[in-house]
């Protein structure tokens, strides 16, 4: 079958390959006019005499034999193409069209199926609130009876403890009578058979009736008792004592330098008790011990089992005694340092008990101005980290045979062993004046002499 194109599908394709001829013309005169104007006047006058004006003349006649029919065909083509991919795009376009607004249909659905959830689930949590403020309403009362209930049982537990305490009192004190009491007769038998020109056969050992190695065998955990003991005073009984100091001492220093100077003399005065009480125990035991231990391990076990006999209260006396004449703290008139005898007892106590050790333990010598040692102290929080010489000492470090046990606390400062220091005394006991001891104002005069050379090559880089 032949297809006959309509008078209108010609036309307009007439139509066409003239728009088409015109933009390839317009396109090729500006090319024209471009290589013209670049050529200027000389530069293009041949081809433009030799080609373009005789084109020209013959009306566009002389160069349409050289269009050939495959040229139209070719435009035909493309322009046919060109149409049926405009027919392809705009039939897939709007193919995606219907496809994006059944998809958004169907999301909206699905919104709104989401949105019934939702509001399900609003109702369902307010459900939940409401049930769970009842329930906690019931499980605050039961907490605040089972809270009344605790303090009761605290309470009646606290009264029983103090009980028990004080039976262990009673039974310590009837403990220390008849340990007093066989001293006493003891002492009774000898002088008797002394006086009577015989020796008494009955042997001191007789007392104590435990083992002989009592001493030995609970030297380790008395040690790790003392040690941690030890920790306690400073975490707990030296921050109490400089609270209840800070009411009547603003200088913070000066209250430190208090409870420093209170432990160093509470360890010195126990250390003197001990050796004397030793003497006591080992006069009495020379003349009666016939057991299988040494006289030195009887006089340890008597000792450990009776710690309870030292006289601490003479030791709190002599440290008072010697904290009122040192040159270095001073305290209020209307105050005195029995303030503290409850710290000072504590410390005192277990000082005097770890000399019961083997090896004993002790605090380290300490003196201000000396070196910063990170083995043996750790700095202030108000410290400068990067001084090093020690100002003041504010807790002591504990050692066993020249080993470092627990690390003490110090204050440390650049320059301020060259700061003016004010003289401070109590009024009320002239005996503390420092101008009433010239011993012991030779002796500051002395350290400060030793400390002069390390106090110049530091700061001047000697």
């Amino acid at each position: 079958l032949l297809y006959f194109n309509t008078c209108d599908q010609n036309l307009n394709r007439c139509c066409e390959l003239i728009e088409l001829t015109s933009k390839v013309q317009g396109q090729l005169f500006s090319i024209f006019n471009l290589a013209a104007s670049e050529g200027g006047l000389y530069s293009g006058a041949g081809t433009i005499k030799s080609r373009f004006l005789p084109w020209l003349g013959s009306s566009f006649t002389v160069l349409s034999s050289r269009l050939s029919s495959d040229t139209s065909l070719a435009l035909f083509e493309e322009s046919a193409e060109k149409d049926k991919k405009l027919r392809e795009q705009a039939a897939t376009h709007e193919q995606e069209i219907e496809e994006l607004e059944a998809e958004l249909s169907t999301t909206r659905r699905h919104l709104g199926a989401i949105k019934q959830e939702l509001a399900e689930a609003h109702l369902q949590l307010d459900d939940t609130q409401n049930k769970s403020t009842s329930a906690f309403l019931a499980t605050e009362d039961e907490i605040f009876q089972l809270r009344s209930e605790l303090r009761a049982a605290q309470e009646q537990a606290r009264c029983y403890r103090l009980k028990v305490d004080l039976l262990d009192d009673y039974e310590r004190q009837v403990r220390h009578l008849k340990d007093e009491v066989g001293f006493l007769n003891a002492e009774k038998s000898m002088l008797q058979d002394r006086i009577s020109g015989r020796r008494s056969p009955i042997p001191f050992q007789s007392l104590t009736t435990h083992s002989p190695s009592h001493a030995k065998m609970t030297c380790g955990s008395r040690h790790a008792r003392l040690v941690s003991r030890f920790g306690n005073l400073y975490a707990n009984e030296r921050l109490n004592t400089q609270n209840a100091l800070r009411r009547y001492v603003d200088d913070l220093e000066m209250v430190q330098k208090i409870i420093f100077i209170a432990t160093t003399e509470a360890f010195s005065v126990a250390k003197a008790a001990f050796r004397q009480f030793k003497q006591r125990v080992r006069k009495n035991f020379s003349l009666s011990n016939l057991g299988p231990e040494s006289l030195d391990d009887a006089i340890m076990d008597y000792i450990v089992r009776n710690l309870d006999l030292y006289d601490v209260q003479a030791s709190v006396t002599d440290v008072i005694r010697s904290m009122n004449v040192n040159p270095k703290i001073s305290f209020p008139p209307e105050v005195d340092f029995v303030l503290i005898s409850a710290f000072i007892r504590d410390v005192c106590r277990v000082a005097f008990a770890m000399q019961t050790l083997e090896p004993t333990l002790d605090i380290a010598f300490a003196t201000d101005g000396e070196l910063f040692s990170e083995n043996k102290y750790r700095r202030s929080y108000d410290s400068d980290f990067t001084a090093p010489l020690v100002v003041y000492h504010i807790w002591p470090a504990l050692m066993e045979n020249d080993y470092v046990i627990a690390k003490g606390e110090v204050f440390t400062k650049r320059g301020a062993l060259w700061s003016p220091r004010k003289s401070r005394s109590r009024s009320v006991s002239p005996v503390r004046s420092r101008s009433s001891s010239p011993t012991r104002a030779l002796v500051c005069h002395f350290k400060l002499t030793l400390s002069m050379p390390v106090i110049i090559s530091y700061y001047f880089g000697l």
